[in-house]
């Protein structure tokens, strides 16, 4: 069957179950090119506290939108969108498949149902709220966000600050909630394509990649930070934080375990702490990817453990008639 769109395949789960791995056995298989889907794994020396893929293996099997900030930059769901529908029409036009792996759920919204208009970063909002926050306690932010935007609310984990501070940062620079300019762009969208598939000119598959007893995914997570504080996590760090320019309110830093290491060399945490807190930390995160992915339509499940994921893989793409 002869696709109206042409093929784009989506690679998603949460941290630490396997998705690289799975993407870099797929390129050898079928004509893909992979696409980075990460929020972290954008900023450039930030390469053991984000798992990054080494050099040798980034060599062999080159990611689009690795290391293409600086962490003093700021990246947005809008500038992901921009940079991945070019990347995907770039691959697209060699007769190639894009092959999106990560997991900053986000993104892939972002790309699947485009973004609504909502108002730009305003740091001196942002400042406020943090210094709220710090006074206040976090769960103070989330009442406040409750009172006006109880879909949000519902939605955003009070452990979430950066999804906090900017759904509250949109109501105060705007005047309107996020939910209601959701809204406005979903009704925008339902004119004028009601399928609702406008916003991205693809036929997507898409993979979602987990160990089906999470136990076994929070063993790899903390197997997994402890090797990072092996491999030199903490020296990382300490060379992000020898730069005059670099802070522990941008995007980059708030960054799962950067924030916790950041806070030990600051002497908020001992090294048990830091630990101890960069393991829970990343735990939420993974928790709150599977949630984004139990809502998610047409996804079709991979478990981390299993010996034949290529094979099921391939077997599933050609049911959806992904390949051709």
């Amino acid at each position: 069957m002869a696709l109206s769109k042409p093929p784009a395949i989506f690679l998603m789960g949460p941290t630490a179950a396997g998705k690289t791995d799975l993407a870099i056995e797929l390129t050898k298989v079928l004509p893909c090119e992979l696409i980075s889907v990460d929020s972290a794994l954008i900023y450039r020396g930030m390469d053991i506290g984000t798992a990054k893929p080494s050099k040798e293996i980034l060599a062999a099997h080159p990611h689009r939108l690795i290391d293409i900030l600086d962490p003093v930059q700021s990246y947005s769901a809008a500038d992901f969108r921009r940079d991945a529908l070019e990347a995907m029409a770039d691959i697209t036009a060699r007769g190639k498949i894009p092959l999106l792996v990560g997991g900053t759920m986000l993104y892939y919204k972002a790309l699947l149902e485009g973004l609504a208009d909502m108002p730009a970063a305003d740091p001196q909002v942002r400042a406020e709220l943090d210094a709220q926050a710090q006074q206040q306690g976090w769960q103070a932010l989330h009442d406040e966000l409750a009172a006006v935007d109880p879909v949000s609310a519902a939605r955003i984990h009070p452990n979430d600050p950066q999804r906090l501070i900017r759904a509250l940062e949109v109501y105060r620079v705007s005047g309107l909630t996020m939910t209601s300019h959701r809204l406005r762009q979903a009704e925008q969208s339902s004119s004028t394509d009601p399928s609702g598939q406008g916003q991205l000119p693809y036929t997507v598959a898409s993979l979602a990649i987990a160990p089906q007893d999470r136990q076994v995914l929070h063993e790899r997570i903390a197997l997994r930070f402890t090797q990072m504080l092996e491999q030199g996590f903490i020296d990382e760090v300490r060379l992000l934080r020898a730069r005059s320019d670099l802070h522990a309110g941008l995007p980059s830093i708030r960054a799962v375990g950067y924030r916790q290491v950041w806070d030990h060399l600051d002497g908020k945490l001992t090294s048990v702490e830091m630990q101890e807190r960069g393991i829970i930390a990343t735990r939420q995160l993974a928790k709150r990817q599977f949630t984004w992915l139990r809502s998610w339509a047409d996804l079709h499940w991979l478990d981390s453990l299993a010996c034949d994921n290529l094979s099921r893989t391939l077997k599933y793409l050609g049911t959806v008639s992904i390949l051709g």
